[in-house]
């Protein structure tokens, strides 16, 4: 490349860190060249100075200086480092749907969907032992945190890609989360209307990043402030220790749900970040720790998915088992997962 380039961000791009974005497009390129050329203002976003972390918006103009070109000056794409046989073994036992166009997978906790700063096995790294005979290996259409399990869906062909990212874009597809949740909300079905601004973390590439929740009389004067709205409803409770509920994000912001729930009282057991690490839980449902046999890991799990498919026009649904540290807390809580109904938010809930 002989000088810079504009790219305007696609739809099925919008909400990436500007470091993923980047090195979904030239994956040679290293994460400290990346974060140089933003300190250095190489980079920019309709014209203005970014960070690595910065979030793009579909039909933002990045400019990118002239990168790299690669060692070998062949292939559009550096080689993807070798997938181990027990990471390919690990990433196939996830898959819980396959054919020519969809495959799911159960994610487990602490697996990255994506790289990013200190992240070098993750699910889009992996991808290549997914490719089960097809020319192309599967793509991201979604993502979910590091620590939130369950269904992930990745397209494997652009056809797919396309039908499954407007999918999500339209908010057509219906995502439905289980977490166990320190307290009992009350009432024990509503909906939550904070919104969310981003509050900057610290280190280079943007670690430590959280969600503010704002007041839905204060969105529209809090600058970077977005509308966000989940719907939550209670399916058991452990008297006023805890509860599991099912959640389902209207929209889909950074960290809603955690922010969500920890903004009325009743945080996500595990979740650090915006519930605390308090170990002691009176009832009150402040403090994110059970103590006891409870794990320290975050409850948060993308039960089911469902969504048309984008080839045959049928429904899909798909559901994922709990992972095994919220399966012993269901089971230490006598929850029973066959007991919760197939719509939690059906009108005959």
């Amino acid at each position: 490349m002989s000088g810079p380039e504009q790219v305007t961000v696609a739809p099925e791009e919008a909400d990436l860190r500007l470091d993923r974005w980047l090195r979904r497009r030239h994956p040679h390129v290293p994460q400290g060249l990346v974060e140089r050329m933003c300190r250095k203002g190489e980079i920019r976003v309709d014209g203005s100075r970014v960070r690595p972390a910065t979030r793009l918006e579909a039909g933002q103009t990045v400019r990118l200086p002239p990168l790299p070109e690669l060692r070998d000056g062949g292939a559009e794409t550096a080689p993807q480092p070798a997938v181990s046989e027990a990471d390919a073994a690990m990433i196939r036992a996830c898959v819980i749907w396959r054919d020519e166009d969809v495959l799911a997978l159960n994610k487990p906790p602490g697996l990255a969907v994506q790289g990013g700063s200190g992240q070098r096995r993750h699910v889009d790294g992996l991808a290549e032992a997914l490719r089960f005979g097809a020319e192309e290996k599967p793509r991201l259409v979604h993502r979910l945190d590091r620590d939130t399990s369950g269904v992930l869906l990745m397209a494997r062909s652009a056809r797919a890609a396309a039908g499954l990212t407007r999918a999500f874009r339209d908010r057509t597809a219906r995502k439905t989360y289980w977490a166990a949740v320190a307290g009992l909300p009350s009432p024990r079905a509503g909906t939550i209307r904070y919104g969310l601004v981003k509050a900057p973390g610290h280190g280079s590439g943007g670690e430590g990043e959280k969600m503010l929740c704002i007041p839905p009389d204060d969105i529209a004067r809090t600058e970077g402030a977005k509308r966000a709205t989940t719907d939550y409803r209670v399916i058991e409770a452990a008297a006023q220790r805890a509860a599991w509920v099912a959640l389902r994000p209207v929209t889909g912001r950074t960290h809603q749900l955690r922010a969500h729930m920890a903004a009325i009282g009743h945080p996500v057991v595990g979740d650090g970040k915006y519930g605390t690490n308090a170990q002691e839980n009176t009832g009150t449902g402040w403090g994110a720790q059970l103590g006891g046999g409870v794990s320290r890991k975050l409850h948060l799990h993308a039960r089911s998915l469902d969504l048309i498919h984008p080839r045959t026009g049928a429904l899909l649904s798909l559901t994922a088992p709990l992972p095994e540290h919220m399966a012993r807390t269901w089971e230490l809580f006598g929850w029973q997962p066959g007991d919760a109904p197939a719509d939690p938010f059906g009108e005959a809930a």
